[in-house]
């Protein structure tokens, strides 16, 4: 389509000598400025390419080292130790070089040389330090003495002002565990899932898989170790993601909300245009590798590659695996409205589209009248559905004329647009507004949104704002990261004016919204229908809550010096046994991005320690000092899995490339096959804030995000995700299914809020404890003073 926007600046004329070509002022004009803009990009690619490449070094050190070599040239000296005149003597072409000149490229040659060795022992001298995580170990605000002279040489090592992909290359490979410690672990974590006779039986299975099978695969897997920058994460993205052939909308993709509190304008073509246009800034910064990279305690790095896939990227579906299309450059938008399709371009003369141009556009889509083409309704459902029947429509009806061109236009777009039709967003009249809003985020009417885009911006009526990402190219805080930027620029740099339009003049000369083209048979919308009633069923079954937990947060729950993480997976702990009578098998996401291509670990949060705490509260003889005792042993626990699973010593990333391994041998092992088959009956996951300086929430206390959720892992199940906001809010976004009778998202949300609020109750009985103790003694002393 994008020649039909082009062919509006030329006009032709044909004479009988030939043909007339005449080109408008305004199309020339933005010929060259687009040309510009290009190389310009090209140019700054290039620079920061090479200042990427040479990191921690800098071209003007390279400069120094040649002026020192040219200056022992000059002063006679000879620190080379004769290898300048070696280098100068073997110089091909000397016939046309002066003997200074040969001189001059010698010392060159020598001292580029002397400088990419030296950036190369920097960079091996940064590896080795960046592989020592001991620090996570230490208690906070307790830093050992070799920490602190650690965390000052990687501060000297790491140079000043890095760029995104900077640390790269100096970033450690995540190790492979031992079989016997993984072994080990596995089954600590099993022990209060299983009786005595399960578990002796689990014990033997273990046993016969470590004398067995396990030396082979070990092998194996430490090889691809060697060969691979990361031996998990491109079999986790193949095996886990893009192999499954079930529908990826509520299975896989997940969502993120808008701000809670808050919302900046009721314009949705507005709020739409500021968002978008923050959006490509932050595109730019990202092409451009201008974004800081993130890191731990502001020194540690942690891997950037998810990054890279942000824009332009689709999951594409096939019969036996899908694939991740990533491309460079596209400069339109596709946008959903009321069934129709639109392409909409993002750059006018080498230039983004102004915040009010975009808004200009977006209004014009909310006011075409046109309905919808034969079977482009619900086109979309086919990304809802099963992935088989998806792959197969695509290759029969969508692979030439028209519809190969309008769906060669989406899943090339930067992201996908929906302008949604019914307004959502938390209402604190409305009781259920924050699960209507999550289930439109997570899975929407099944076809107005493209699921498989790497993400979807959905727009409402009432100008609130949320995304739905596909997970396979990245994980959450990848996102999160650009979310946070996009809500901060668009509220407190862009803004609007006092009607709620987006600031700035429009350009009325460009090119209009065009309507994409379909021509869909009646045997393709039939199939189009069979995965919409699917999804259907699938998004009707979502029970969803989402449950604002304000009595207090992280302010409170580090004055009781524990981790506001463990505090808050005991809660869920205790939770989950009050509303199911029974421990299980519990899932939390760690990242493991301190390693180069790193993604996520399992922490297993029911652990003995976590079960003999909850059991302890559900005794009514138990005294409040036990219970604390046992919670702060259990969080102990949790907290030291958590940095375990940080640092490369999980065990569900290690036992799930065992089992990928023996299935690529042929090999058998009922261990790895019982372990496999597990169902997490409770998935949890925290959305960090990971850019706190972009919004200072002590001076705007109202400018909040409400994070994110995802839907049930297993079907009998709970989804927890939480975000810690603030001092004093936590968000809790729980999903289950209703078609089963165990499970209750509401009923679950009120468990946690008790057991939170029970856990509190402990500390707070001890400090009052330890106030009238103190008072007693006090007393008592003042007596003293007149016997």
């Amino acid at each position: 389509m994008a020649e039909a926007h082009q062919a509006v600046g030329f006009e032709f004329t044909v004479r009988p000598d030939g043909v007339d070509v005449k080109l408008t002022k305004e199309v020339l004009k933005n010929i060259y400025l687009s040309s510009l803009t290009a190389w310009k990009k090209k140019a700054i690619r290039l620079k920061n390419g090479i200042l990427t490449e040479v990191y921690p070094a800098s071209p003007s050190s390279w400069l120094i080292v040649v002026i020192a070599m040219m200056m022992s040239l000059y002063t006679g000296t000879d620190p080379p130790l004769g290898i300048i005149d070696t280098i100068k003597k073997n110089l091909p072409y000397q016939d046309f070089l002066s003997a200074q000149a040969r001189a001059v490229v010698s010392a060159i040659l020598f001292a580029t040389a002397v400088w990419l060795f030296f950036i190369h022992i920097i960079r091996f001298a940064l590896k080795t330090l960046l592989s020592y995580h001991g620090w996570i170990f230490e208690t906070h605000g307790n830093m050992r003495t070799t920490t602190k002279v650690w965390l000052r040489l990687v501060r000297l090592l790491s140079g000043r002002r890095p760029l995104l992909y900077s640390f790269q290359a100096a970033l450690p490979r995540l190790p492979v565990p031992r079989v016997k410690d993984t072994i080990e672990k596995y089954l600590e974590s099993v022990r209060p899932l299983l009786d005595d006779d399960q578990y002796k039986r689990m014990e033997v299975l273990a046993r016969n898989f470590k004398e067995n099978e396990a030396s082979q695969l070990q092998r194996y897997l430490v090889l691809k170790s060697w060969w691979s920058t990361n031996y998990v994460s491109d079999w986790w993205e193949e095996y886990i993601y893009l192999r499954s052939r079930g529908p990826i909308m509520v299975n896989s993709n997940f969502y993120i909300m808008d701000l809670l509190y808050v919302t900046p304008t009721h314009r949705q073509a507005a709020r739409a245009g500021n968002i978008v246009h923050a959006m490509l800034q932050y595109r730019r910064k990202l092409e451009r590798g201008e974004l800081a990279p993130m890191r731990a305690l502001g020194t540690v790095p942690m891997c950037s590659t998810q990054m890279e896939r942000m824009f332009n990227t689709t999951r594409i579906p096939g019969t036996e695996t899908d694939f991740v299309l990533h491309l460079t450059d596209r400069k339109h938008l596709v946008v959903f409205h009321r069934g129709r399709y639109f392409q909409v371009w993002l750059y006018t003369g080498g230039r983004h589209l102004l915040p009010s141009e975009l808004e200009n556009q977006f209004q014009q889509i909310l006011n075409d009248t046109s309905e919808p083409q034969p079977g482009e309704l619900k086109l979309a459902a086919l990304t809802a559905g099963d992935r088989v029947p998806w792959a197969r429509t695509r290759l029969k009806y969508f692979s030439k004329g028209p519809n190969k061109e309008s769906l060669d236009t989406i899943e090339s777009a930067s992201f996908f647009l929906t302008l949604d039709e019914k307004p959502q967003g938390y209402d604190p009249g409305k009781a259920f507004s924050l699960d209507t809003y999550a289930k439109s985020l997570l899975h929407g009417k099944c076809y107005d949104r493209w699921f498989d885009k790497s993400f979807n911006l959905i727009s409402y009526p009432n100008g609130k704002m949320g995304v739905n990402i596909e997970h396979s190219w990245a994980d959450a805080p990848i996102v999160g990261h650009m979310w946070e930027y996009v809500l901060a620029i668009d509220c407190f740099h862009l803004g609007y004016t006092e009607e709620g339009h987006c600031k700035g003049d429009v350009n009325r000369g460009l090119p209009s919204p065009t309507r994409l083209k379909w021509e869909i048979p009646e045997k393709c919308q039939d199939i189009i229908h069979a995965s919409y009633v699917l999804a259907r069923h699938l998004a009707d079954d979502v029970d969803f809550h989402g449950h604002l937990f304000t009595e207090f947060g992280k302010g409170l729950i580090k004055k009781c010096k524990t981790s506001p993480d463990a505090f808050i997976q005991m809660a869920l702990q205790l939770a989950q046994f009050r509303d199911q009578g029974v421990f299980c098998l519990t899932y939390e996401s760690s990242m493991t991005r301190m390693f180069r291509d790193g993604r996520t670990e399992t922490v297993r949060s029911c652990t003995c320690e976590a079960a003999a705490f909850v059991l302890t509260m559900e005794h009514q003889d138990a005294t409040n000092a036990e219970r604390l005792a046992l919670f702060r042993k259990a969080a102990d626990k949790h907290q030291n899995m958590y940095r375990l699973a940080m640092t490369g010593s999980g065990i569900d990333r290690h036992l799930f490339c065992l089992y990928i391994v023996s299935k690529y041998l042929g090999v058998e092992s009922p261990f790895l096959t019982k372990v496999l088959s597990e169902p997490w009956k409770l998935s949890t996951s925290q959305t960090p804030q990971q850019q706190i300086n972009l919004v200072d929430i002590d001076k705007f206390p109202k400018y909040v995000g409400a994070g994110g959720g995802f839907g049930p892992v297993a079907d009998d199940g709970y989804g927890v995700s939480y975000i810690i906001v603030g001092e004093n809010l936590i968000t809790f976004h729980i999903s289950s299914k209703f078609s089963r009778r165990n499970t209750d998202s509401a009923r679950f949300g009120q468990h946690i809020r008790k057991a939170m609020i029970d856990i509190q109750t402990l500390f707070k009985q001890e400090k009052d404890k330890s106030v009238v103790e103190n008072g007693k003694d006090v007393h008592l002393e003042n007596n003293k003073k007149y016997m």
